[in-house]
């Protein structure tokens, strides 16, 4: 009897995601474990695997659709012996198509006997990582005007960066014999709706739903960081391999503050209830191509500082390569969320539920301050505590922010 192969609920927030490619062609045995297709969900690009084997009889819903909505049939498994023919004629695609090239699009301009590699036609597949795609699509870029760098023209990531930046090297080259021609200005930028990706309208949801329902109050304090600096530098100097930033020892602080003050470390439970989290789990904002997503540094109360920088160095590398598995950025009972990078002097952040607590770390900039009745200079970093006033009240989250204040201006007690 075929076996429907159905689009994955691959993370709570998932209503719908993208097919990228199959790794099985029609007629491909499948055996139970291989991986068959490659999803877009979110946050990330995640493999999917086939639960039962046969044959891949049909491929319904083909590489490259998006919007595709989970529980949908992408494909059907025929066991041995079984034939295409008995394959219902109910398993159609559920994807949204791509929208097909606009009518008046200017006719392709010709060229000498050698001519640059011509688009692909209107129906032919664009061969693009997803990663590409992804990036073209919150760009606004026509993936059929790109010339491609990787294996056999595909194009990736580097090829959307270049046409970002204006690099000439990235349009197809001019045909042999073809004078150049005399620049053009540019036509104005004309207003056009994009739809946004998954990744973007998930963060507009929860977001909403954050600031609607959330009763957010904030707390701020004034950090002197140049001790943290001295420590900063002189671990990185000492220590071989060692890559400790600013961000790595606000994660330390958060997380022995957390340890000192435990009902912070607290998340809605919805039903007038809360979770008490035994574990300090500290979610870290990472920007990606069209959003952010925030991998988490389990239990880091009990982990060193180069432990903390080197795991946040490579959960940061995956998340932009759309590389990170559900667990590892799912969960999580407080976040931290950096713009000092921007020369951002302080913000608010909006709390990611269910989580309590989210912390705003600002840049860390000469300012004077007072000390024995006289003004002197120092480095001075601004953070915003973010908190639900359903679970963590203001005298909690004043302790809070303070146990964090004193780890941030005496490092050496974290090291301890």
């Amino acid at each position: 009897m075929p076996i429907n192969i159905l689009m994955p609920a691959l993370s709570p927030t998932m209503t719908e995601g993208n097919l990228a490619k199959w790794l099985k062609s029609e007629g491909d045995p499948v055996e139970a474990g291989d991986v068959i297709a490659e999803i877009e969900t979110d946050k990330a690009t995640m493999e999917v695997e086939a639960v039962d084997e046969g044959v891949l009889g049909k491929i319904v819903v083909p590489e490259g659709s998006e919007g595709v909505a989970v529980n949908a049939v992408i494909g059907v498994l025929l066991a041995e012996g079984e034939d295409v023919g008995a394959i219902p004629d109910a398993a159609a695609p559920a994807a949204k198509p791509e929208p097909a090239p606009a009518p008046d699009a200017p006719p392709e301009p010709e060229s000498g006997p050698e001519k640059a590699p011509a688009p692909p036609r209107s129906g032919e597949r664009i061969a693009a990582s997803p990663l590409a795609r992804r990036m073209a699509a919150q760009a606004g870029l026509d993936l059929a005007a790109i010339r491609g760098s990787g294996p056999k023209g595909r194009i990736v990531k580097t090829d959307i960066e270049a046409v970002l930046a204006g690099d000439a090297a990235a349009a197809p080259p001019a045909a042999v014999g073809v004078p150049p021609r005399a620049p053009v200005a540019a036509p104005a930028a004309e207003e056009r709706t994009v739809r946004l990706s998954t990744m973007r309208r998930v963060i507009a949801e929860r977001m909403t739903e954050s600031k609607a329902t959330v009763p957010h109050f904030y707390l701020t304090v004034d950090c002197e960081v140049d001790e943290l600096l001295k420590v900063r530098r002189e671990i990185n100097d000492r220590i071989e391999d060692a890559r400790i930033s600013v961000n790595d020892i606000v994660i330390r602080a958060c997380a022995l503050a957390l340890r000192e003050v435990p009902a912070a470390n607290v998340s809605w439970a919805g039903e007038g209830a809360m979770t008490q989290h035994g574990a300090v789990d500290i979610s870290v904002a990472v920007a990606v191509p069209g959003g952010l997503v925030t991998p988490i540094v389990r239990n880091a109360d009990a982990k060193g500082l180069v432990g903390i920088a080197a795991e946040m160095k490579e959960l940061a590398g995956r998340a932009r390569e759309g590389k990170l598995l559900p667990e590892e950025y799912q969960g999580g009972s407080f976040s931290i969320s950096n713009l000092g990078m921007y020369g951002v002097k302080s913000f608010d952040a909006v709390i990611n539920p269910p989580q309590a607590c989210i912390l705003a770390v600002g840049a860390a900039e000469p300012r004077p301050v007072v000390r024995g009745g006289e003004i002197v200079p120092a480095t001075v970093m601004s953070c915003t505590l973010s908190v639900d006033h359903r679970v963590v009240d203001g005298a909690i989250g004043a302790e809070l922010l303070g146990a964090i204040k004193r780890n941030i201006e005496y490092p050496p007690a974290m090291l301890a």
